[in-house]
């Protein structure tokens, strides 16, 4: 259960992503794959029980749309409706990155958004197929413009190879852990070498990512999810204890926190108790629920410091005082804003991506979106050499400031030119 603390005592969640530990081991994993190719990522699959032997590593295309077709009619429904609006949210990110075009003495420069060429797009597999990760992951790639999107995830069940197709995706890697990062950051047999690789996973699918970050672009470095919920005293205790053990049942790491402001947090703590009598996932709920804490203030402005220091994946306001923060507050992934944006609306498709920083790396990066999938290109013209020659100028000054003369003479040939 959550354990009530002092708002002064409230400790921060920064902490490393990956342990030593497991680095080594995602590490060795990870350069097995890079030099052995496919013999390697297969023989670490098998291993670890991803794949039986001799079972076929890729679900090609028309595989994917027949997982599709074999679902019932309502639950295809449920796929194509969040896809959409998933799709929508992530069009409406790449249309408002245009590009940008202004005058410089004697020209013109610019930048433009360009797609990397090919994404690698993990969802995890393990304690429950989660067909939401492939469409968050792989429809904003293709938004973004992405050529050609390839879906990892360890025995995926029937409803993730139908996400998998909903998505646009050309082919899925039935593969988890660090052996499939390494197949999407390096190339392995039939996977291609990715540009991007990005999704959740566990701790060996973060310390992979990790290890390849330096090759290919990664989203972040996610860990256990994290849920703050702010409540005033109007807050229904039963959608807040909802909320808590929504995020809790998620991973015995997890990590719900309640933050209560001038009430006692006893019908809350009462809540949670009553809802784990009937929650089939109530064991796994309970031991992330001793990860987290309640704490209670008294001011507006206390409730606000603690949810900038503790940037969270996921905040919750409930209840018109505590929607009030909304607009002061500065560090968190996902925001939601009144009892009615239930977090688990953000997971499952309302359109924002749920794929977002933890471990109070909100401070610093943000959720997964287009511009993971995209690159700052810039350019400049020269037309005028005339109206260039200040610019030009500054330029072999600036270069034999630095004791750059190859610089400084490259400059001083356009100054030639001009003359």
């Amino acid at each position: 259960m959550l354990r009530l603390i002092d708002p002064t005592s409230v400790p921060a969640l920064r902490r490393d992503a990956v342990d030593a530990d497991t680095a080594a081991v995602a590490a060795r994993i990870v350069g097995d794959v890079q030099r052995g190719g496919e013999a390697a990522l297969r023989a670490h699959a098998e291993r670890l029980g991803d794949l039986a032997p001799g079972a076929p590593l890729v679900v090609e295309r028309d595989a994917l749309q027949e997982a599709f077709e074999g679902l019932p009619a309502a639950d295809q429904g449920v796929l194509l409706r969040t896809a959409e609006r998933i799709r929508a949210f992530a069009d409406a990110q790449r249309a408002a990155l245009g590009p940008v075009e202004i005058p410089i003495p004697g020209g013109v420069a610019g930048l433009r958004y360009a797609p990397v060429e090919r994404a690698g797009c993990y969802a995890p597999g393990g304690r429950h197929p989660l067909p939401s990760s492939v469409l968050m992951t792989a429809i904003t790639a293709r938004a973004a413009g992405v050529r050609e999107v390839w879906v990892a995830s360890p025995r995926p069940a029937p409803e993730t190879l139908a996400a998998a197709y909903v998505a646009g995706a050309d082919a899925l890697l039935a593969v988890g852990g660090a052996q499939a990062i390494a197949a999407l950051a390096y190339g392995a047999g039939p996977v291609p070498v990715c540009d991007a690789v990005v999704g959740p996973g566990n701790r060996w699918v973060t310390a992979a990512k990790q290890h390849v970050a330096g090759t290919v672009a990664i989203d972040m470095l996610a860990g256990p999810s994290e849920l703050v919920v702010v409540a005033d005293s109007t807050a229904d205790p039963a959608r807040v204890a909802a909320d808590l053990l929504a995020q809790a049942e998620h991973d015995p790491d997890a990590v719900p926190i309640l933050i209560l402001m001038a009430t006692s947090p006893e019908p809350f703590l009462a809540a949670l108790e009553e809802q784990l009598l009937t929650l089939p996932t109530a064991a796994v709920a309970r031991e992330a629920l001793g990860n987290g804490f309640v704490t209670v203030v008294t001011e507006a402005a206390v409730a606000a410091g603690l949810c900038d220091r503790l940037a969270p994946e996921h905040l919750a306001l409930h209840g018109p005082s505590a929607e009030e923060l909304a607009p002061s507050l500065l560090h968190y992934g996902s925001l939601f804003v009144g009892e009615g944006a239930a977090e688990v609306l953000g997971d499952y498709g309302a359109g924002p991506n749920h794929t977002l920083p933890t471990g109070g790396t909100a401070r610093s990066c943000g959720a997964l979106s287009v511009a993971t999938f995209l690159r700052v290109q810039t350019w400049m013209r020269l037309d005028d050499s005339r109206a260039a020659l200040p610019m030009v100028a500054d330029a072999v000054a600036l270069a034999r400031m630095e004791g750059l003369e190859a610089h400084a003479r490259a400059a001083e040939l356009r100054l030639d030119r001009s003359g």
